[in-house]
């Protein structure tokens, strides 16, 4: 069996997309710029003027802290075991406030600047103890420009939710979770190296509804060790069989992100990017799935999620008809938004319209220059005039909403139907990837499927 998109990706005229997904890049996450050396405090004079008049932002917290690595997780991570955790995860908490102290010292207008949706991620944020929870929590509300329309959601292994913790952040406004499922096969999880099970999993899910939670996202991944297309359907059971909100599907991605600077990679590979690791696996009777064993667990998740009643947008970001798309994704990335994202903690990302910046991702670097008083960004790009309307078409084709030729005509003063989208255009439109009209441009089937090979290789 072949999936949809099959014959468009054995196209000789795609060979360039075929080698993106088999390279196996990430994308569609982070937009790098094309200016390097870009100056961190270039960035922060950049942001500062884009918040003098902004619309919502989407504002995040990074907790790097986990109790475990997985073997395919490439973040930035910081362990905590044994029995100094408290302290240890304490810590991490004061390091983030201080650091956020040191954004609204540098970047004032952040202190008022309307915050849309804040996102408490990680890392494992739930390992938190309680008092931590609620000293972060209480920092961001009384410091940011929280609203009444702020969302905020907080991110957490499923063994870590526990009732008395989901009890927690409901009584602190906590109205939306994302955890990182990844699979509800026990073997598959084994694998990864996750240290829990598929029921508890599904009592993650239970408890949340229990609880009273407006928004419950987890996250999926396929392309997995050993996993195969009817294990990807089992799991998409599980989840329609849960009425769960909101669902992330993600490709297992090894190459560094590094790399591309299309995502935030720590120092230390995975154990799975390493190819003797990888080899030796294999040697000992597991499997890693074909690429086109991928892409069929891609349709079966995408297919199975439309039919069931979810909307794709952005990308593999699959909500319940009728909630609208992820929030802080929008704000980010909707063609009539494209707001800021201020991301505080260890290796975070942060963006405004003209640059971008990754905080410094070894933690002793980071830990010594909040200390020291300095913002820890690691590195910025900026964008230069023809990058910045570049990177609004890639960010507004990752919806898979049409591209409207009215708005990108309001804010660049140029067609789409003019070079170099004219040309651009035409091509995908004659390989069936996307087709033009006069009100701007959409995506096909096959090019909502090839997006992100489609925006970092043609755009």
């Amino acid at each position: 069996m072949e999936p949809k998109v099959w014959a468009a990706l054995q196209d000789p005229a795609n060979r360039h997309l075929l080698d993106y997904v088999t390279e196996d890049p990430f994308g569609a996450h982070v937009f790098p710029g094309n200016v390097p050396g870009y100056g961190v405090e270039d960035f922060l004079d950049d942001l500062s003027d884009q918040l003098t008049r902004t619309n919502p932002i989407h504002l995040w917290s990074y907790i790097p802290t986990c109790a475990y690595k997985c073997r395919f997780c490439q973040y930035p991570v910081v362990l905590v075991k044994g029995g100094r955790n408290e302290e240890k995860l304490s810590q991490w908490v004061d390091w983030n406030i201080r650091e956020a102290e040191l954004w609204l010292r540098r970047v004032p207008e952040l202190a008022n600047a309307p915050v849309g949706e804040f996102n408490v991620f990680g890392g494992t944020p739930s390992l938190l103890p309680e008092k931590d929870i609620r000293r972060l929590l209480g920092f961001y509300r009384d410091n940011f420009g929280f609203t009444g329309d702020t969302t905020i959601r907080f991110e957490g292994d499923p063994s870590t939710f526990t009732p008395a913790k989901l009890e927690v952040l409901r009584e602190l406004g906590c109205t939306k979770l994302s955890s990182g499922v990844q699979s509800f096969d026990d073997h598959v999880l084994r694998e990864c190296g996750r240290e829990h099970s598929s029921r508890m999993c599904v009592d993650f899910v239970r408890n949340a509804q229990a609880a009273g939670f407006d928004w419950i996202s987890i996250d999926l991944m396929y392309g997995l060790l050993d996993q195969t297309v009817d294990s990807v359907r089992r799991d998409l059971d599980v989840v329609l069989e849960n009425e769960v909100t909101a669902v992330v599907c993600t490709k297992l991605h090894l190459k560094s992100y590094a790399e591309t600077r299309t995502g935030v990679a720590g120092e230390q590979p995975a154990p799975w990017q390493l190819p003797q690791y990888r080899e030796k696996l294999v040697l000992d009777g597991h499997f890693w799935p074909e690429l086109r064993d991928q892409y069929l667990m891609r349709e079966v998740l995408t297919d199975g999620l439309r039919a069931a009643g979810y909307t794709e947008h952005p990308t593999m970001y699959f909500a319940r008809d009728g909630l609208g798309p992820e929030k802080w994704k929008s704000i980010m990335v909707d063609q009539d938004k494209q707001e800021a994202e201020v991301a505080i903690g260890l290796g975070g990302s942060s963006s405004c319209r003209v640059s971008e910046a990754i905080t410094d991702v070894n933690w002793k670097n980071y830990a010594a220059a909040v200390e020291e008083g300095r913002v820890p960004l690691g590195s910025a790009t900026g964008f230069d005039a023809d990058a910045r309307e570049a990177r609004a078409v890639k960010m507004a084709l990752s919806t898979l909403q049409p591209v409207r030729e009215d708005l990108h005509r309001a804010t660049y003063g140029r067609s789409l139907h003019d070079s170099p989208w004219r040309e651009k255009f035409a091509s995908l439109a004659e390989r069936g990837l996307l087709v033009v009209d006069e009100g701007g441009v959409a995506l096909t089937e096959d090019g909502e499927v090839l997006v992100e090979a489609i925006i970092n290789t043609e755009l």
